[in-house]
Parts: structure tokens; C-alpha cells; sequence
């Protein structure tokens, strides 16, 4: 009892010490996995995190116990459920993660474990002879012999994720010599600052929170021009509307400014305009010379004069 005590007593300590000088924590889940596995993930942890396993009950009386002095702390006990472990670290939480999900070994499947993924038997040419025929043919797969051998006809759904494996798919995938899981430690979720938030967030990128933040001011500005409500992120856009509204009232009238002038000068001769600043005259150029001669016989043809009406033979008032 007292070599009992002093344990629990010790892991209070551990787990107190990792609580206090660590700010981050990720949660994690260790089904299936053996010890050799577990050891190898520690040494590739060794000075960046410190990976903690224990009785559940021990873990929640000590973090409610901590939660007194430091309440963020409180929100890690609804997530101390199942087969769970710490991993306390002040380091980057990504590359925690990494380390901890890159080791991943084949196991094959057992009767009554939950399938963690679906397994799908391909099309195939076995090793196994054609005595084995009425196996296959108890779990109705259709299958034909060639060489010698069975040969698999059609794709087969033996294990669903999330249901129970079945006996006759383990005799099956034993006699094909397939494993058809890769067992790992899991990440479940990640703790920081008083917050628990799942690992799918450690994916997003610097990057990919400017994309989104540029694409939540593009909708943001779209709408206030669209309602013509002015914020900060369209007053360029208001300022180039305004410009432009003054350039078109310039150039349909004689009132005029610097910037206007240049489009008015243009307008007016584009061949001269382009010639003067080395630039091409464009489409308006090449329609000017058109609309000029197609205005030139009319310019030349003569005006009708007006006819001169008869004089009167007498004048009543003469």
C-alpha cells in the first residue's frame, strides 16, 4: 500500500510540474498500440515534450485541483474520456504532432475490435489453391480458378469503418496473409491559452488566413459599394468612381482639369496625341480618317439656297 501511495504521489507531482511550466497540450489517443511503439515515440520526443499516461480519475482530480489556481485549465476535463494521454510541450504544436502520427505500424484485424477505417478487398490472383473454393464461397465472393490458383472476380467491402469486425473476415484476410490496419497514436485535440480545439485547425497556414481574410474584405467592399455605405476598405474604389464620374462631366463639356485634359486632348486627335507621347493612336486613331472622309463630300457639296418667293403683280397699300 505504501509503494501504491508513493506512486500516485509521484505522478501528482509529474502531471503538476507539466501543467505548470507547459502551455501547450495535445490529447491523445494510444488504441492498439504497443509499448515498443510507445518507447520509440518517446525517444523521438526526448527534449521538445513530455509524454504522460494515467488513470483517468487521478488525471481529473489533479487538473480540478489545478483549475483552482489557473480556470483555464477546467475545460481539459470534459475531453478526459476513454483510453487517453498528455503530451505537454512548449515547442511549435505541428511539429509535435508530426512526430507523434508519423509512426505507424501494419496490424491485422480481430474479431469484435471496431474497424477504424474500411477495407476493401481488390480484384486478385491468390496464393491459395482451388481446394480453398468453398471457403469463398460460404462468404459469397465470386471467384474463378486460374494457374492453379483463385483468382478474386470482383471488389469486395469485408470491413466497414466504425463497425465491428467479423470473424469470417479475419479467417479470410489471415488466409491471404493481409493486415489491413495501420495503428498509431492519435490526436485528438490540442490545448492552448484556456482553449481545446481540434487538430484540423493546426493545418491552416499563415497563408491560408490572409486568403481568407482578403476574400472577407472583397465581399465586405462589394456590399458597402453596392449600398453605397462608405468604410475604410472602399475608399479607393469611391475615390476612383468619383475620378471618373469628373473625367466623363470634363470631356462632354468645357469645364476641364489636369487629368481630364489628357483624355480630352486625346479624344480631340488621337493620331497627334499618340505621336506626341510615343504611344500607339489605337482603334480611334484609324476611325478618324474614315469618319473625316466620310465627312468630306458632304462638306463639299453646296448648300441649297433658299427659293426666292414671285413678286406680287400689284400692291393693295402702294
Amino acid at each position: 500500500m505504501v509503494k501504491i501511495t508513493q506512486r500516485k504521489l509521484d505522478y501528482r507531482a509529474r502531471l503538476e510540474k507539466y501543467l505548470a511550466d507547459n502551455k501547450s497540450i495535445l490529447i491523445i489517443t494510444a488504441d492498439n498500440v504497443g509499448s515498443r511503439q510507445l518507447q520509440k515515440v518517446r525517444l523521438s520526443l526526448r527534449g521538445k515534450a513530455f509524454l504522460l499516461f494515467g488513470k483517468n480519475t487521478i488525471m481529473r482530480k489533479v487538473i480540478r485541483e489545478a483549475a483552482e489556481t489557473n480556470p483555464k485549465l477546467a475545460c481539459l476535463l470534459d475531453h478526459i474520456v476513454g483510453n487517453i494521454g498528455f503530451v505537454f510541450t512548449n515547442a511549435d504544436v505541428n511539429e509535435i504532432r508530426t512526430i507523434l502520427t508519423k509512426d505507424k505500424i501494419p496490424a491485422a484485424a480481430k474479431a469484435g475490435m471496431i474497424a477504424p477505417e474500411d477495407y476493401r478487398l481488390k480484384p486478385s490472383t491468390t496464393s491459395l489453391d482451388p481446394g480453398q473454393t468453398a471457403f469463398f464461397q460460404a462468404l459469397n465472393i465470386s471467384t474463378k480458378i486460374v494457374k492453379g490458383a483463385i483468382e478474386i472476380v470482383n471488389e469486395v467491402h469485408i470491413i466497414k469503418a466504425g463497425e465491428k469486425v467479423t470473424a469470417s473476415a479475419v479467417a479470410l484476410l489471415g488466409k491471404l496473409n493481409i493486415k489491413p490496419f495501420f495503428f498509431g497514436i492519435a490526436v485528438l485535440k490540442a490545448y492552448e491559452d484556456g482553449s481545446v480545439f481540434d487538430t484540423a485547425i493546426l493545418d491552416i497556414s499563415p497563408n491560408d488566413i490572409i486568403a481568407k481574410f482578403n476574400r472577407s474584405v472583397n465581399k465586405l467592399s462589394a456590399v458597402a459599394l453596392a449600398i453605397g455605405y462608405p468604410t475604410l476598405s472602399t475608399v479607393t474604389h469611391s475615390f476612383a468612381r468619383a475620378l471618373k464620374k469628373a473625367i466623363a462631366i470634363a470631356v462632354e463639356s468645357d469645364f476641364t482639369f489636369a487629368i481630364a485634359q489628357k483624355y480630352k486632348d486625346y479624344l480631340a486627335d488621337p493620331a497627334a496625341y499618340a505621336a506626341k507621347h510615343g504611344l500607339s493612336a489605337g482603334p480611334a486613331a484609324a476611325a478618324a480618317p474614315a469618319a473625316s472622309k466620310a465627312a468630306a463630300p458632304a462638306a463639299k457639296a453646296p448648300e441649297p439656297e433658299p427659293e426666292e418667293e414671285a413678286a406680287p403683280e400689284f400692291n393693295l397699300f402702294d
